[in-house]
């Protein structure tokens, strides 16, 4: 459904968060009503906005979720906000403030967020106060930024620890360091779902990544390769990967470059998958996922600005 100027509803409250005007903004698509953070620095001229996509599970707009705090997309948001770029953030459908009915969590498509953020850089669209607009994705949300910048006016694309290859081929990877009964299983399983059949009967130890509920989602997923999207975009790019992300190798950041001609690659020494410093030891790497309080890799801002204002 094609999201109108009457559908926007705007500001819902505002306050002052380290002299930036800090607005919560709500969209109405017609089917769900998702709700974001505007950080709009004070400007007499119009300013670059980045729109800033989470990554895979229940992550909201700060790039939390119930059982992990970490603020690593907040904390983005204000670092492009103190180099006088703008930023939108926005809790996904059936997430934080983004709510769904319960009927409607299920249904949920991997299209659905694509949709929500093609409807996002609609209103950044409406916004006098914005010159140009930028789209960085998360994890997941690098498939979701790249396919939504196709064909809507966007300046450039920021892939931020992003995956290389379809979704199945990654947790085929991931699952090799399981048991082999658990890796038979997911093979019969990602082979069931790729060729359009659901999977009743499931290990427990899978349940929480195979479940009913997310077979559909995830076959949707699966459909989209990101060398072959990425390739489609006619802007710059940058993706960007952390020499210590233990969820998504720089491998897959390589990948993405070698499949655009107009993409170049920044590789953060030390940088884990949540945007902080961190070594390659598991345990404490994990250890950054719960602390808000730790700042975002030092290296990553200057250049996420510097590409953004070249």
């Amino acid at each position: 459904m094609k999201t109108t100027l009457s559908h926007f509803l705007f500001l819902l409250c505002a306050a002052l968060v380290f002299g930036q005007q800090e607005k919560v903004v709500s969209l109405d698509t017609g089917l769900v009503s998702l709700e974001g953070t505007l950080l709009l620095p004070e400007s007499e001229m119009a300013v670059p906005v980045v729109l800033i996509i989470a990554g895979s599970g229940p992550t909201d707009r700060d790039g939390n979720n119930s059982l992990m705090k970490n603020n690593c997309l907040k904390l983005l948001a204000q670092g492009l906000f103190e180099n006088g770029i703008a930023s939108l953030r926005y809790d996904k459908r059936g997430i934080g403030a983004s709510k769904l009915p319960p009927d409607q969590v299920s249904a949920t498509r991997f299209e659905d967020f694509i949709a929500d953020a093609k409807s996002w850089i609609g209103y950044l669209q409406t916004l006098e106060e914005i010159s140009e607009i930028h789209v960085l994705g998360h994890s997941q949300g690098s498939l979701v930024g790249m396919m939504a910048a196709q064909d809507t006016e966007v300046a450039q694309f920021i892939s931020v620890a992003g995956l290389g290859l379809t979704v199945d081929t990654v947790l085929r990877e991931q699952l090799k360091a399981q048991p082999p009964v658990l890796q038979e299983q997911a093979d019969i399983i990602l082979d069931s779902l790729a060729q359009g059949h659901d999977v009743n009967s499931i290990h427990p130890m899978l349940v929480s990544l195979f479940n009913s509920g997310n077979q559909p989602f995830l076959r949707s997923y699966m459909q989209y390769h990101p060398q072959v999207e990425i390739a489609k975009l006619k802007q710059p790019v940058l993706v960007v990967n952390g020499t210590t992300d233990i969820q998504v190798g720089v491998d897959q950041a390589k990948q993405l470059v070698a499949a655009s001609t107009n993409a170049r690659l920044f590789i953060v020494d030390e940088m884990n998958h949540v945007l902080k410093d961190a070594g390659a030891d598991r345990n404490k790497n994990l250890k950054t996922y719960y602390n808000p309080d730790l700042p975002l890799s030092p290296k990553l801002v200057p250049e996420l600005v510097d590409f953004i204002k070249s």
